[in-house]
């Protein structure tokens, strides 16, 4: 144990906590010099008013909390606010209240008049406060009890602290007697008689606390007329004195606390020993100061009573032993705790002093916030049944010793079914493990808050009973898991390193509950070697887009808590937000936190959007929905299309459109010099054959030539000049003509003379370098029909487009359109009429 500097019986910890509603004596102008000793305030107002002050703060506006503490103020002010309800008025010097000083603050619940030298308060001062629950009038220079008529109308009063007044007598007026919601009562007098406490005889009390002086004078059996739970006697550093006032608090009261004594404990030893039949069950001290003789003694006397818990908290003791004390082997004490106990020398034997508390009697032994470094083993068989040695300085060694060469292990604490290590310096798990082997009936195990490591230098030795374990706040790795008992049930290894769950060689058949809260998991583990797995939780950790999948490995998980991790939330993350929406419908998997738990970090646009409020479109995380969706209606519109076109003849119309375009482009560019048409008669020589003529005839001269056209056509019927040969008037007319329009059909190509004007039709365009040939398909003329000596025919057909005559009248007119932009030219002159 180490040392902790006190202040006469208060340590540093308490004194801090006092400092909160007390004040420096030098503000006050008092007639009576008052020690730090006499300063101290009832713990049990002391704790009840800051919680509830707490509460207040937390719940309440800032209107309704008013600090007007330290302002010296002479009076209380009259602009408070009316929605206050907390009001702190202390160290001030306020000494007198009067009616109207809270006039309509009805919401006043806390007042604290402390430190003000109060000597005065009307009758009338709290009528206007009905819910006043706690007040604070401790600390001023009230000099009557039995004369208190202001609490006439506090009848909703739960906590009232009047300790450090001027009371002479302990005498309570029949004002008293309306506190009928009184839980908690702080006095201090110099005595206390028979018949002081009879006006709250009816009030049923939770905590009774008594500040005493050193010169007390007290009457036996004078808190016969007092029904608390549990009454606190203050000594304010000063020794018990008083045998009767022992006597009667142990035979009265469930609880009992002593607090701030430095001596006097002959006399609880004294009535300790005179009855084993005590009414308290619960006796503790508290800020003390104790001899190790006397505090073993202490224990020792209350072992062989009926009391069934003893507590120590904040314990100074002196004279340390060097040798081991004698302990009573056997009692019906069912708990020791000691907190915060310090050791006022360096000279003693650790191990005489831990030797009497492991080996106490009881079923649970509890040494909280001790600077133990080691603790040792009962040299026989302890009924501890619960250790907790929480925030100590317990190393690995812990219940061994060493003999020679060698360790041993400790056998007798065998019957321990609960163990705390919380907040320790353990190292090694293995060697932890090692320590509690022998520990056959241990089921709960706690080593939270310890820098544990396992390094798998050897095997890990739990006793077999082991079934709820905490493990939590270490530096743990995955190897963890090959360092667990195999019977447990319940695992916390939260906040360690843990990344992953390795396949284990031995299932942990039994584990149904694993908290993994906190630490490096980037998805959901599987539980392939926990088959009753019910209970899971992964809060803050680095998962991104859980898998749900894995879940199927968890088959009577029931508890998942993924709350409060970096997801991202994009394709991968849209099963774990459907899992989510429907946990709040389906009752087989509950999801913790959920939805306030669960917000995106990315990407920027949704970032703290909550999950559920996140929509992922299927189609856009789905290659082949997204393939089907776009293909499927682009096949279709295709195939719409196509049939629509071949309905429609949309590409013959296409086609014709395309041609008529690329003839008015080519009259654009294509700038002809004058000198090009001289000679130039016709717009075009029509060929065709004598069985086609009544077509050329009715339709193509009827719609290219005269007002209709505007075009000048040569054909033999009307330009063959008489007198010369055939061959000769073709060969004229295609020299006068811009171009030659060839009617194609299969009469066409068995005509001789068809051929003849065919040929000498494409040496006019070799010559002069003019695309002057225009084909127009009459009816379908297949390639096979045309005869091998038409082969500049079919090349003709191959390299240009040609104009195809259509059924369908409908057509005609664009198909017309087109074929005079094609010979449309500008010509000299008019045509030479010809000799008949």
């Amino acid at each position: 144990m180490a040392g902790e500097r006190k202040i006469e019986g208060l340590t540093e910890r308490d004194i801090g906590s006092l400092k909160v509603l007390s004040c420096p004596s030098d503000n006050l102008s008092w007639n009576r010099k008052v020690s730090l000793q006499t300063m101290r305030l009832s713990p049990a107002f002391l704790w009840a008013a800051v919680i509830l002050m707490v509460l207040q703060m937390c719940a309440s506006s800032p209107d309704s909390i008013v600090d007007l503490s330290s302002m010296n103020l002479s009076s209380v002010p009259t602009d408070l606010p009316l929605t206050a309800e907390y009001i702190d008025l202390s160290c001030n010097h306020i000494h007198q209240l009067h009616k109207g000083d809270f006039k309509n603050i009805t919401l006043l619940r806390f007042l604290n008049m402390s430190w003000n030298g109060l000597e005065l308060i009307e009758t009338e001062t709290f009528r206007d406060t009905p819910l006043l629950e706690d007040l604070d009038l401790s600390q001023n220079m009230l000099r009557n009890l039995s004369d208190q008529q202001y609490l006439l109308y506090t009848g909703n009063l739960r906590v009232i602290n009047l300790a450090w007044n001027e009371f002479f007598n302990m005498t309570l007026g029949k004002e008293f007697s309306v506190l009928g919601k009184l839980e908690n009562l702080t006095l201090g007098a110099k005595a206390i008689n028979l018949g002081d406490f009879k006006n709250i005889a009816k009030v049923k009390l939770y905590c009774l606390t008594l500040s005493l002086e050193k010169e007390l004078a007290y009457e036996a059996t004078s808190l016969i007329d007092v029904h608390a739970k549990k009454i606190q006697l203050d000594l304010n550093g000063g020794e018990i004195t008083q045998s009767d006032l022992i006597s009667d608090v142990l035979s009265s009261f469930v609880e009992v606390e002593l607090r701030n004594t430095t001596g006097g404990y002959k006399y609880i030893k004294k009535e300790l020993g005179k009855r084993a039949e005590i009414f308290a069950s619960h006796l503790s001290v508290s800020n003390i100061e104790i001899d190790w003789m006397d505090l073993t003694q202490l224990v020792n006397d209350t072992l062989q009573t009926s009391i069934t818990h003893l507590s120590a908290s904040d314990t100074a003791i002196n004279k340390p032993p060097y040798f081991d004390t004698t302990v009573t082997e056997t009692s019906s004490m069912q708990s020791f705790t000691a907190k915060r106990a310090v050791v006022n020398s360096f000279f003693f034997s650790q191990e005489a002093m831990y030797n009497f508390f492991i080996s106490l009697p009881v079923k649970r032994c509890a040494i909280i916030e001790t600077a133990l470094i080691h603790m040792t083993c009962p040299k026989k068989r302890s009924p501890i049944l619960e250790l907790d040695f929480s925030y100590c300085a317990l190393s690995d060694s812990i219940f061994s010793r060493i003999e020679g060469q060698e360790t041993v292990e400790c056998e007798t604490l065998s019957n321990v079914k609960k163990l705390s290590l919380v907040g320790n310096n353990l190292k090694s798990l293995q060697v932890v493990s090692k320590r509690l082997q022998y520990m056959k009936s241990l089921q709960h195990l706690d080593l939270s808050i310890n820098s544990l490591v396992y390094d798998r230098s050897f095997e890990c030795l739990w006793p077999p009973n082991i079934t709820v374990m905490n493990i939590s706040s270490g530096g743990l790795t995955e190897d963890v898991f090959e360092c667990l008992p195999k019977g447990v049930e319940a695992l916390d290894l939260q906040n360690n390193q843990i990344s992953v769950i390795p396949s284990l060689i031995f299932k942990l058949e039994n584990l149904s509950s694993l908290n993994l809260n906190a630490n490096r998991f980037l998805d959901l583990p599987l539980c392939d070697d926990f088959p009753k797995m019910t209970e899971l939780l992964l809060k803050s950790n680095s998962l991104h887009a859980p898998s749900v999948e894995k879940l199927r490995s968890c088959p009577n998980l029931k508890i998942l808590d993924a709350s409060h991790n970096p997801f991202t939330c994009t394709c991968p993350l849209r099963h774990f937000i459907r899992l989510g929406i429907q946990t709040e419908y389906e009752s087989g998997l509950e999801l913790l936190n959920w939805p306030e738990g669960y917000h995106c970090i990315y990407p920027e646009v949704v970032r703290e959007s909550k999950l559920e409020n996140v929509w992922i479109p299927e189609i856009s995380c789905s290659a082949s929905l997204l393939a089907a969706t776009i293909l499927v209606p682009s096949v279709a519109l295709i195939i719409t299309v196509f049939f629509l076109c071949r309905r429609l003849d949309v590409p013959w119309y296409m086609g014709m459109i395309w041609q008529w375009a690329r003839a008015k482009h080519r009259a654009r560019m294509r700038q002809l010099r004058p000198a090009d048409l001289v000679g130039i008669d016709f717009h075009a020589f029509v060929s065709y054959s004598q069985h086609d003529a009544d077509w050329v005839k009715n339709f193509l001269l009827f719609n290219l030539e005269g007002p209709t056209g505007g075009l000048r056509l040569c054909h033999h019927e009307k330009d063959f000049v008489p007198g010369k040969t055939i061959m000769e008037n073709i060969i004229t007319c295609v020299e006068k003509s811009r171009r030659s329009v060839f009617v194609l059909s299969a009469h066409f190509v068995k005509s001789e003379w068809c051929h003849y004007e065919l040929y000498f039709a494409s040496h006019q365009r070799l010559s002069q370098g003019l695309d002057s040939i225009v084909l127009v398909l009459l009816e379908p003329l297949p390639q096979y029909l045309i005869p091998s000596k038409y082969y500049q025919l079919k090349s003709m057909m191959n390299r240009h487009t040609y104009l195809e005559w259509p059924q369908d009248k409908a057509k005609h007119r664009l198909f017309w359109a087109n074929l005079r932009a094609a010979l449309q030219t500008d010509l000299l002159s008019e045509p030479v009429a010809e000799i008949e």
